[in-house]
């Protein structure tokens, strides 16, 4: 009897474990997503576009003192004609392809700048084989976002969404036609959101791991409700092929550009006029911070609307617009998309303390950009406590860096604190632990009453950049 009621209530065991184990696989089959009602949904948006431009053909190579003949007969090159008269190079068509996606039933489409840039002609091919042709109503380097119209009533419209709403994690699906194989769909998952890429400083990509491929730029990036969340624009590739990040354009830029081109056809973006800077751990410490945040103003531009507000070099802008800014690469976008000519508040952290400033933006493509010239330094080094020799800086100098004070750096001493901090000849000392550096006097009696063991914030102008660099003194 025992031994029944042991056989018994170890195979009612085995049979619970089963259970579960069978009920945690359907659970986890079930999460899985289906793309295919989502493809048939959403494909008939989205069209293929191909450009076609004219480009004049590289040069013929020389082949002197071989007749005319044998260059037709060997090469199908026409015969040359002498220096004089130079048969000039004929044209030839470069043909490319890249999606896009409709947003409104009268047929404009929204694709990338790259795709129709320089195109002399675009046609774009519909899900129903329909071939049309389509003209440019607007381009933005800036964004790599362009709006194209063809004629048309009744078309497909892409369902747009947000794309503050998404997560790192979360599943997205493209489509487009990469390689020329038209309205092929492919899926992942957001891997990062507000990606900085060099050169493209208005926009804060979403990296997704969709294999992502030449010709599904301008393509639409979408969730699992079928909405158009980003546009599809970079690959990361040493092949030229996916290797899994991929960058995508956040949709709410890509409509608000869309909508500035339809009705000024130009972009507006606003301008602040600061130079920012990474705040790292050190310049954290250095500033009193319990972390490394916000972006590190490091110059501001003269008449700029940063200027105008009360905003300084040192200080740290930690809230612009009432969007948190953690990191610098945070700041541009937020700018460029901020109203131009109307008051936006900022919050700012200066020598410990939070404050708000109101500016008014201008328009970016109005401003002037700080340009540098000659180090303008004059003789007469001077030794300091800090490990350099420094030399006056004169009046025109500072006016052209848009600073009122500061002195050069010409020697910097092996092992002093200085070259620690990575302070270099040719630099220029404007402040240290925020007091100004007008003479090798001023920069003596600073560095001697400077908190010692502990990072100091030491702002220096570089070429034409003003940078901050964390100082310790022994």
């Amino acid at each position: 009897m025992k031994t029944m009621v042991k056989s018994l209530y170890t195979y009612g065991l085995v049979s619970l474990l089963l259970a579960l184990s069978l009920t945690s696989v359907q659970a986890a089959t079930v999460t899985l997503p289906d793309f295919s009602e989502l493809a048939a949904e959403n494909s008939p948006m989205v069209v293929n576009i191909s450009t076609t431009r004219k480009v004049e053909r590289a040069a013929y190579p020389q082949f002197r003192g071989m007749p005319d003949e044998m260059l037709r007969y060997f090469f199908g090159i026409p015969g040359q004609q002498g220096p004089r008269g130079q048969q000039p190079m004929p044209e030839e068509q470069v043909n490319s392809l890249g999606s896009g996606f409709i947003i409104s039933e009268d047929g404009y489409i929204i694709t990338n700048n790259h795709v129709v840039a320089d195109a002399d002609d675009i046609v774009v091919k519909l899900s129903n084989r329909q071939e049309m042709k389509a003209k440019i109503i607007g381009t933005d380097e800036r964004s790599d976002i362009a709006l194209i119209k063809i004629e048309g009533d009744d078309l497909p419209v892409a369902k747009i969404g947000t794309s503050k709403d998404l997560r790192v994690g979360e599943w997205v699906m493209a489509i487009g036609e990469p390689f020329g194989l038209d309205y092929t769909v492919t899926h992942g998952i957001v891997s990062a959101l507000g990606r900085s890429l060099p050169d493209d400083t208005y926009v804060p990509f979403i990296q997704t791991d969709v294999p992502i491929n030449p010709g599904n730029s301008g393509g639409p990036l979408l969730n699992m409700k079928g909405e158009v969340v980003g546009v599809n624009a970079q690959i990361f590739s040493k092949s030229g092929g996916s290797m899994g990040l991929s960058f995508s354009i956040p949709i709410d830029i890509a409509m608000n550009v869309a909508q500035q081109l339809k009705e000024k056809g130009h972009v507006e973006r606003g301008f602040l006029g600061v130079g920012v800077q990474e705040v790292s751990g050190d310049l954290a410490r250095s500033f009193d911070m319990e972390r490394p945040t916000g972006a590190l103003v490091t110059s501001t531009e003269k008449d700029s609307a940063a200027a105008k507000a009360g905003i300084e070099p040192g200080d740290i802008i930690v809230e612009f617009a009432g969007k948190t800014i953690q990191k610098s690469a945070d700041l541009p976008p937020v700018v460029g998309n901020s109203p131009v000519g109307k008051p936006v508040k900022v919050k700012i952290l200066r020598n410990g303390d939070y404050k708000t400033v109101t500016v008014r933006l201008k328009a970016l493509d109005g401003a002037k950009v700080a340009s540098a010239g000659d180090s303008g330094k004059q003789p007469g080094l001077e030794n300091t406590a800090l490990g350099v020799k420094v030399e006056i800086i004169d009046q025109e100098t500072l006016d052209e860096l848009n600073i009122p004070f500061g002195v050069g750096v010409s020697q910097v001493q092996n092992g002093s604190a200085a070259q620690k901090a990575g302070i270099l000849p040719g630099d220029i000392l404007v402040t240290v632990n925020f007091k100004p550096i007008k003479s090798a006097a001023d920069l003596n009696k600073i560095v001697r009453s400077a908190p010692k063991g502990r990072s100091i914030p030491v702002r220096i102008i570089r070429g034409n950049r003003s940078i901050f660099l964390p100082l310790m003194l022994s």
